[in-house]
């Protein structure tokens, strides 16, 4: 799309899971008008992800949903990890309490969740949600896109005229299917069974991975007495999506809990997949979570790669959508995610490998080698830190320069904004659109501004002094200002100090440069936005 073409035509989400609800949530609080579009007649009452990231909570606040979430979350403390012999290894609690301003692992139950994002929804002005509807064909032209939509199981198909399609409809996608997109990489045919149950007496608020080579086992306690197992099956056991007999529930269970029939809430088995798609966007088609990619569950990442899609997407999707950017901007999404998808695939394949094995020599090796770890303090911090894990960071796309700090997420401590001083989460201040961060830089500084893209009104840009050490901050004519309220400001942007920082919508980094560099990223970022 160029310019305002088309901007009149609604966003199409296909797909009612969290990832689609949130991408339409997103899009719908950004003033996008969207569809979505879910074949299934309500929302999902099955298995399937337990776990939201801080990162996720974070991206949910930027539709002011967190809150919301929080209500049905564990707050939760990571995940402890347990030897061959159910002995405790470690205990990972990733990087940093709140460095994102929330608990960096949280338990929930995916039919509550797509219950608090789909009410969400249906109440914003300009969100049109319509399930039992299924798409059959896309089909493109210069000026937007014609969906072809009918009632689930019906013969009617109405013609919808749309912007841009957003796959969000998991790993057999029908806009994938209909766009001709393969996924590349390996099918696990292991089978594991998942119980949710209730009445449990399990109250950690960190999920437990039993590496016993019997039997790898997850347990993740839930609210209210929820909890749910996983259990690798021995051969015979069971089948993939053939739900396991009580008894057999029953007796995977007992070391654990005693169980009747009653209490199993949801029950299945499955087995997964280590799966990239080949492209992202095809046209105005551009694939979304599941869509995209599909990944062991072993890092608890599936769903939360999908909610970084999402971020990653709809503020791109908004800025074209409304005239300000050109399409080409949103050719950065696949560019800024796929990395860090991709190592997240095979990361949780080496982990489940690691963690899950069935070898006993292999767990014996991957015990003797934690232990050691954690006798230094590198190695612990290495464990305990999750530092194993790939870590999100943008090396092409929308990124500028070579900084330390470009391409990384930038935290979200609490800081002081005046005039009330009252301690606030940053994003709170930085609010929907691009912003320009100036970090103890002078007016002199600031006064360099002069040239676009920096005064373009196109895509205002907002401009924030962020004051650290304990000074207060005093905003100026057309800028706001922070000041650090407990210290983690100045560790998050330290590294940046009497420069200025240029934060994208989804909170990375794009740039961090000196005054003398303005013109020079202002003349780039003009490059990548300017409509074609």
């Amino acid at each position: 799309m160029t310019g305002r073409t088309g901007a009149a035509e609604p966003v199409l989400v296909v797909g009612g899971g969290p990832v689609g609800l949130t991408v339409a949530n997103l899009l719908a609080a950004r003033g996008v008008r969207v569809v979505l579009v879910e074949r299934n007649a309500a929302t999902s009452d099955e298995a399937k992800a337990i776990s939201l990231d801080d990162e996720s909570l974070r991206t949910l606040q930027a539709a002011d949903l967190a809150d919301k979430v929080l209500e049905i979350v564990v707050p939760g403390t990571g995940t402890r990890y347990y030897d061959r012999r159910g002995r405790v290894l470690f205990h990972a609690q990733g990087p940093e309490p709140y460095r994102l301003g929330y608990p960096f692992k949280n338990q929930f139950a995916q039919p509550e969740l797509e219950r608090v994002l789909l009410d969400s929804l249906k109440s914003r002005p300009g969100a049109d949600v319509r399930f039992s509807t299924e798409l059959v064909s896309v089909a493109e032209d210069g000026d937007g896109a014609t969906a072809g939509l009918r009632p689930t199981g019906g013969d009617t198909v109405e013609e919808l005229r749309v912007s841009w399609v957003l796959a969000c409809d998991g790993g057999r996608s029908t806009v994938r299917e209909l766009r001709g997109i393969d996924m590349t990489g390996t099918s696990h045919q292991v089978v594991w069974l998942v119980a949710d149950t209730t009445g449990d007496h399990h109250d950690e608020r960190y999920g437990m991975h039993r590496g016993t080579p019997d039997r790898p086992t997850v347990i993740v306690p839930g609210r209210g007495g929820r909890c749910r197992y996983e259990f690798l099956l021995h051969p015979g056991e069971g089948e993939k999506g053939v739900r396991p007999g009580f008894e057999t529930v029953r007796r995977l269970v007992a070391p654990y809990r005693s169980l009747t029939e009653e209490q199993i809430e949801r029950c299945t088995t499955y087995t997964f997949n280590a799966v990239i798609a080949d492209r992202w966007r095809d046209g105005r088609c551009l694939l979304l979570g599941d869509a995209a990619h599909m990944m062991p569950p072993f890092a608890g990442q599936g769903l939360n790669s999908g909610v970084r899609d999402a971020a990653n997407l709809a503020w791109k999707i908004d800025e074209v959508w409304h005239g300000r950017a050109g399409d080409r901007l949103l050719d950065t999404y696949e560019a800024e995610r796929r990395p860090h998808a991709t190592a997240m695939v095979r990361f949780s394949e080496r982990l489940g490998d690691i963690v899950m094995t069935t070898r006993r020599h292999r767990a014996l090796a991957r015990d003797l080698a934690a232990r050691a770890l954690l006798l230094t303090p590198p190695g612990r911090r290495y464990l305990t830190e999750m530092r194993f894990r790939p870590h999100a960071r943008h090396t092409a796309g929308l990124v500028f320069g070579d900084h330390p700090l470009t391409g990384t997420q930038l935290p979200q401590p609490r800081v002081l904004v005046p005039p009330s001083l009252r301690p606030r989460r940053l994003d709170d201040v930085l609010g929907h659109g691009l912003v320009l961060l100036g970090v103890d830089v002078p007016d002199a500084a600031w006064r360099r501004l002069g040239a676009d893209p920096w005064r373009d009104a196109t895509w205002p840009i907002r401009k924030v002094d962020v004051c650290l050490g304990d000074r207060l901050p005093r905003p100026a004519a057309g800028r706001h200002a922070v000041a650090d309220a407990d210290g983690r400001l100045e560790e998050a942007l330290g590294a940046a100090r009497n420069r200025f920082v240029l934060v994208k919508p989804d909170r990375y980094i794009a740039a961090v440069m000196g005054p003398d560099e303005l013109a020079t990223v202002g003349a780039a970022l003009r490059a990548r936005l300017t409509r074609d």
